[in-house]
């Protein structure tokens, strides 16, 4: 059994030092960013904008639909999702491919005010320093506020207001389902679920939307029904 032991415990010491190393690489990739700009001059840059969208100036159909379709445990966990990540790594390991992120909503603002839109290892590290950052100076919805203020809708559109303005011509408190579960589908992949550039995509994304929102409670099958 003595072998074994030693197997286990340089195993342990080799997680020890892979977890000191990511720590190393998320903080200073985090400090890095906050030295070209601190993170309350990002966030005030955000909601001082004029057309920055309140939390309850919103479509409670569209609030609804973003938590169902981008993290539904929003409210339940910390600035990470542990379930979700494990979830990811199981989903992307057997299939040998990347097909789940793992994401919550304040790891996308992280990504969205602070950090460049380029997929690299080092910046998801410094994401989960700046989550932890973000969600002990605001609270879920004002978390919930820079999400939907500074997502990218495609056609130009950034931020909920000019998607709502610039698709329906409406302003994000007047937003029906059928309009709200289809804006919330569209930030996850712009390029593709646009409504002006594939209809069709789109569509199937917004079926996507509704059906979550059927799993957590938010509207019926009949609601779900009547749109798809």
């Amino acid at each position: 059994m003595k072998w074994f032991r030693r197997i286990l415990l340089i195993l342990l010491l080799i997680v020890f030092v892979l977890v000191i190393v990511f720590f190393i690489i998320g903080y200073s990739t985090y400090s890095s960013a906050l030295k070209e700009k601190p993170l309350l001059d990002r966030v005030s840059e955000v909601t001082s904008d004029e057309h920055f969208v309140k939390f309850n100036d919103m479509a409670s159909d569209y609030r609804n639909a973003v938590i169902a379709v981008e993290d539904h445990r929003f409210y339940d966990h910390g600035p990470i999702d542990i379930i979700a990540i494990g979830r990811a790594l199981v989903t992307n390991i057997s299939h040998f491919e990347l097909r789940e992120g793992g994401s919550t909503i304040t790891q996308q603002v992280a990504k969205n005010i602070i950090f460049s839109q380029e997929q690299s290892f080092s910046r998801k590290l410094g994401e989960i320093f700046a989550s932890f950052d973000l969600e002990k100076n605001y609270s879920k919805n004002e978390v919930f506020e820079l999400y939907v203020n500074t997502a990218y809708f495609g056609d130009g559109y950034y931020g909920i207001y000019d998607a709502s303005v610039g698709y329906y011509n409406k302003e994000p408190k007047d937003l029906s389902l059928d309009e709200a579960s289809m804006l919330a589908g569209i930030p996850n992949a712009p390029s593709i679920y646009s409504p002006s550039v594939n209809p069709v995509l789109a569509k199937q994304r917004q079926t996507h939307v509704l059906n979550c929102m059927v799993e957590y409670g938010y509207i019926s099958g009949d609601q779900a029904s009547s749109i798809i």
